[in-house]
């Protein structure tokens, strides 16, 4: 048998500069290029016929012909395929198969019947006939289209679009319905006339997408249907319009364009509507990145909207602060480089804009080097920082609900320089030994402030050692211990400036920072007190593909000189214990825990999220417990539990929920719960959530979503599993 083929093969090969057989396949131009044919059985009947049988294939440029028998009739120059027959495209993203076909001699023109078209793996066309006309059209006529699996446990499709014509242009990668009746489990539902869809294999094309069905208790139902315009190559628009029952229009914007070495995307909404005393509302975004020369990089994301509520009122976002930034940075193996310009504006009815800083501006560099006969790491820091008020008062606010104990138009402007050093020494018994120290200078300017306007210098340095004995141990089983005790010995110099604390009021003590040099997260705050961090970390690794690790920490300070706040767990001459704990499955499942807590086990801050992730379910969670400190701007105590999971129900159906309580308050915040139906051919997304907050701006409010997307027509989204067919 292989060597009839191979005889056949180069009987072809021999007779292909006068068989127009050996062309160019459907789907493509006809070319000089030259096609091979491959059969089990060649026969030249007369000087005019040629006949293949068997399995015969045609390869060309990567298209593949299969059939069965092949018989071209040179006096006609026509193709007589008898199939079953296959075709698929260069690419494989395009299938044809037909019980018979007459083709003109390049493929570009003749007729297929009894075909199925299969486009990407995902639509299917099947029709009486398909009509081939100039290497570039299909015309078929009594289609039906899906991507929906059909068979016999499924014999109607959960969608179909029936048609008296159709015409699939090749080189546009186009679908146009005539007389087209769309269905669903083999009702009809609609019927339209002209319909112009793209096919699976079209990544952008300009038409209406997939519409979506918002309702809200503030809104009442409503209809987005978006509608994408493609601009060219690299640039596109989608305007979509939506209308409310409850009065209430809206026009939302996206534009969109790639560049050479970036990408920008600007976004917005303007609304009319009754539900604030300014008829007129509106939102705006702008963001993208480009790569500069030399390793650069610019980034930018601006926002901004017209009141409180709107981005809640309409879904666009949760956020109670906006930050708008514009950066160039670069990052190198021993250097980083970063200019940026941010600014802010507050969402909650209880902060002014005014008063808070509007305009930020920061400029760092940051080298870090080898130093040399001294050995170990050096660093060095250089740091530009100003933030700018719109308000001009040199005075705290007089009203005690506004009242931040900063003056409302202070201005600041700080430049800072900072080196560090860090060497270790490894002795033989695993004694780690490690000297480390910073030095620090600052020069400020404060600007519309009643009490500390003026310019302030200000020097520190802080240098100490510390000790690392690990011990390891490993088991019979295979798994390994090693615990760490730690005693870090630090001096510090005292800061007498008197320098108003801004950046650094949050704190947090945990593992990261138990043995830092400062933990202050700012630059206004220095700890200045010399003091022990003394610490115990047990970690253990299993061979079975499990960890835990624990970790205990205290701080003892020398003297109370230091401005933490009481609910950091940070803040009187010593602080109070850290426990931390982390726990990690072979099943996905991790857990981290740490609380912070007094000689007499009070806590002042606990924390324990929880995550799981396998085949089956998606789960975040996290549960906060601390005590109400005025000075992290925490007049009430926080006691919140929040999550968000999902749950795959069975490989097409997963369940969605999201939810915060408020312990303190004895109320949930917010509620969600989804469902999303994804099978080879249709995606449903269903949602239902609550927003319980209110205030003088926003109100609680509960809205419902629908969305549906078919697959096989450019939606975007990929399909889910088959339907099984037992």
């Amino acid at each position: 048998m292989r060597l009839r083929r191979l005889i056949a093969t180069l009987a072809v090969s021999l007779l292909c500069s006068t068989a127009p057989l050996l062309t160019a396949p459907v789907f493509a131009q006809a070319t000089d290029s030259r096609a091979t044919l491959i059969s089990d059985r060649l026969e030249i009947l007369d000087e005019n016929r040629l006949v293949a049988s068997g399995k015969v294939e045609v390869l060309q440029n990567g298209y593949r012909l299969s059939a069965t028998r092949v018989t071209y009739d040179k006096s006609t120059d026509q193709l007589l395929i008898e199939g079953p027959l296959s075709l698929t495209d260069a690419e494989g993203r395009v299938l044809i198969l037909a019980s018979q076909a007459e083709l003109s001699a390049d493929m570009t023109e003749g007729l297929l019947k009894s075909a199925r078209v299969v486009l990407d793996r995902q639509l299917q066309l099947a029709a009486g006939n398909i009509a081939r006309i100039g290497g570039r059209y299909s015309a078929m006529s009594n289609v039906v289209a899906s991507s929906c699996k059909v068979c016999a446990r499924h014999p109607t499709p959960l969608w179909e679009i029936r048609a008296k014509r159709v015409i699939h242009d090749n080189e546009a990668r186009m679908i146009f319905f005539e007389n087209a009746q769309f269905r669903i489990a083999g009702m009809p539902v609609a019927y339209i006339p002209r319909l112009r869809l793209p096919d699976p294999t079209r990544e952008r094309a300009s038409g209406f997408l997939a519409p979506r069905l918002r309702t809200t208790s503030s809104l009442g139902t409503g209809l987005k249907l978006p509608y994408f315009i493609t601009l060219g190559e690299s640039r596109d628009l989608t305007v979509t319009p939506y209308v409310t029952t409850r009065d209430s229009k809206t026009l939302e914007l996206r534009y969109r364009q790639s560049f050479r070495t970036g990408a920008i995307q600007l976004e917005g909404a303007i609304t009319r509507d009754k539900l604030t005393d300014d008829p007129t509302r509106g939102w705006f975004r702008a963001r993208g990145g480009f790569l500069l020369p030399e390793d650069f990089r610019l980034t930018f994301d601006i926002q901004t909207t017209s009141d409180n509520a709107y981005l809640l009122d309409y879904g666009y976002s949760n956020a109670d602060r906006l930050d708008s930034r514009a950066e160039i940075s670069r990052v190198r193996r021993n250097g980083f480089f970063s200019a940026r310009m941010v600014s802010f504006q507050s969402l909650r009815d209880d902060e002014d804009n005014d008063t808070l800083p509007a305009l930020a501006t920061d400029l760092t560099f940051h080298r870090r080097f080898s130093l040399g006969p001294l050995g170990g790491m050096g660093g060095f820091r250089l740091q530009w920082h100003s933030h700018y008020r719109t308000s001009s008062n040199p005075y705290d606010s007089l009203d005690p609900a506004k009242a931040d104990g900063i003056a409302d138009g202070r201005d600041v402007s700080r430049l800072s320089a900072r080196f560090d050093w860090r060497r270790s020494f490894v002795a033989d018994a695993g004694f780690v030994t490690t000297l480390l120290g910073e030095a620090q200078v600052d020069a400020y300017r404060l600007r519309q402030d009643a009490t500390y306007a003026g310019r302030y210098t200000r020097s520190h340095a802080a240098a100490g050692v510390e000790l690392r004995w690990p011990w390891v141990k490993a088991t019979a089983s295979g798994a390994t211990h090693v615990i760490e005790p730690v005693i870090q010995l630090i001096g510090a110099t005292r800061d007498r400036s008197g320098l108003p604390n801004e950046d650094s009021v949050l704190v947090e003590f945990d593992e990261g920072n138990i043995y830092a040099l400062d933990r202050f997260p700012g630059a206004d705050a220095i700890e200045q007190s010399s003091r022990a961090n003394v610490g115990l970390t047990w970690t253990r690794y299993d061979p079975a593909g499990w960890n835990a690790a624990f970790t205990l920490g205290k701080v003892f300070r020398r003297n109370d000189s230091d401005s933490f706040s009481p609910g950091s767990g940070l803040g009187g001459l010593n602080s109070d214990w850290l426990l931390a704990a982390t726990l990690g499955l072979p099943n996905g499942i991790s857990a981290t825990g740490r609380t912070v807590f007094d000689n007499d086990l009070e806590l002042s801050k606990a924390e324990i999220r929880l995550s799981a992730a396998n085949e089956w379910l998606t789960l975040s969670s996290s549960a906060l417990w601390a005590v109400e400190d005025p000075e992290e701007n925490r007049p009430d105590p926080t006691r919140e539990l929040t999550f968000d999971a999902v749950w795959r129900v069975n490989p097409a159906l997963a369940a969605k929920a999201e939810g915060r309580y408020d312990f303190d308050q004895t109320r949930g915040t917010i509620a969600g719960l989804g469902f999303e139906y994804r099978n080879e051919c249709v995606v449903v997304d269903v949602s239902l959530s609550r927003r319980f907050t209110s205030s003088d701006s926003v109100t609680p409010t509960t809205s419902f979503g629908l969305s549906v997307d078919l697959i096989g027509f450019g939606s975007g989204k990929t399909a889910g599993p088959s339907r099984r067919c037992y």
